[in-house]
């Protein structure tokens, strides 16, 4: 296994723990989300897998959603004496879509990369 493959199964394998680690708590936990997000799709680009763009998709919808999350608590949040009304919390629906985006990319990728580790065996013959 080449360098390039080694990296980019231990980056996934950090990236997975991280997302569910950081899903405990999605406000706080999301500074931890957004990175681990972005260490799956480096870790897709490192592999070139097929996976990339819905990994690439998972980081950048993740990063919008964390975003627009932080821009709307600095401005007071939703409902209340605030004058936006609950419908307004739509628009974090890119943060969770992103996250289980970015959890599915990362399970996928381990999936291919199990499967190719056993027909390389099994070319091998061992």
């Amino acid at each position: 296994m080449n360098k390039r493959m080694l990296w980019s199964r231990i980056l996934t394998v950090i990236g997975v723990v991280a997302l569910l680690i950081g899903a405990l708590d999605p406000l706080e936990g999301s500074l931890l989300i957004v990175p681990a997000t972005a260490v799956i799709a480096l870790s897709a680009y490192l592999a070139r897998s097929r996976f990339r763009r819905l990994a690439y998709w998972g980081f950048g919808l993740t990063a919008i959603g964390v975003g627009w999350m932080f821009i709307i608590s600095a401005l007071g949040g939703f409902g209340g004496e605030t004058g936006r009304s609950m419908w307004w919390t739509l628009t974090l629906l890119p943060y969770p879509v992103g996250w289980i985006l970015s959890v599915i990319t990362g399970v996928r990728l381990l999936i291919e990369w199990n499967r190719s580790r056993g027909m390389e065996s099994v070319l091998r013959g061992d």
